[in-house]
């Protein structure tokens, strides 16, 4: 098996991140740094470590889907101290993993597995899987600014993906808007709207390809449905 799919299934990260992590050396085989992303191990019979400890197949895969709340960091540990999501986690015993992430002040819909294959499947861009917006903004937006938007706003000179975007509601003081995109740039609603000079008041993810957010509680998660994860293994 090669290396870094070992890893992934491993629920170490995703198969990306696993790239990384061989690239910078922080992976051990048999005592040795391995850095060649090409390694094949033998699963049954070579050790690999990972933060100074062994990395085992699960016997099982965990899919949960999160409501995270804004305040909370997406990451295992977090280098300036902040709370991260796994902090709400009830049940700590298995490592699990982030798909993918939502900024410190953003709430909404993410997934936690210790399955790499699935996270691979659901953040890898060839897949063109569809995340979906709420966003709240001050004021009336202009149809100029919603074209803008569909076309693909340019920050720092460069023109940023389409993004499908409609208005929801406006009550005379915000505008609620849904936006959906399928690639995963950092930071991209929020520098959309920069670009249009509105600032964001509140922004939430509601939907990952056909899995919708639902009524689930912020801070809670649920264990994911056979539906809703074979709908990324097709």
């Amino acid at each position: 098996m090669r290396l870094n799919k070992f890893l992934s299934t491993a629920g170490v990260a995703s198969r990306r991140k696993c790239d990384e992590l061989i690239k910078d050396g922080k992976i051990y085989v048999n005592g040795k740094v391995q850095a060649n992303l090409g390694t094949i191990i033998d699963e049954k019979k070579d050790v690999v470590e990972y933060l100074g400890e062994r990395v085992n197949l699960p016997s099982s895969f965990i899919y949960l889907k999160m409501n995270k709340p804004k305040g909370y960091a997406c990451t295992a540990s977090d280098e300036k101290g902040r709370k991260t999501i796994f902090d709400l986690l009830e049940d700590k015993s298995v490592r699990l993993f982030n798909v993918g992430r939502l900024d410190y002040d953003t709430e909404g819909l993410i997934f936690l597995t210790n399955d790499g294959e699935f996270a691979n499947s659901v953040i890898h861009p060839k897949f063109q899987i569809e995340k979906e917006y709420i966003v709240t903004v001050e004021g009336a937006m202009k149809e100029s600014e919603f074209a803008v938007l569909r076309k693909g706003a340019v920050v720092d000179g460069e023109r940023m993906p389409s993004a499908r975007v409609n208005p929801i509601s406006f009550d005379g003081k915000v505008t609620k808007l849904s936006v959906i995109i399928t690639e995963g740039q950092n930071h991209q609603v929020r520098r959309m709207f920069e670009a249009i000079g509105r600032d964001i008041k509140l922004l939430k993810r509601v939907r990952i390809g056909s899995v919708h957010l639902g009524n689930l509680y912020r801070g809670k998660t649920k264990p994911m449905t056979a539906d809703e994860i074979a709908s990324f293994l097709k």
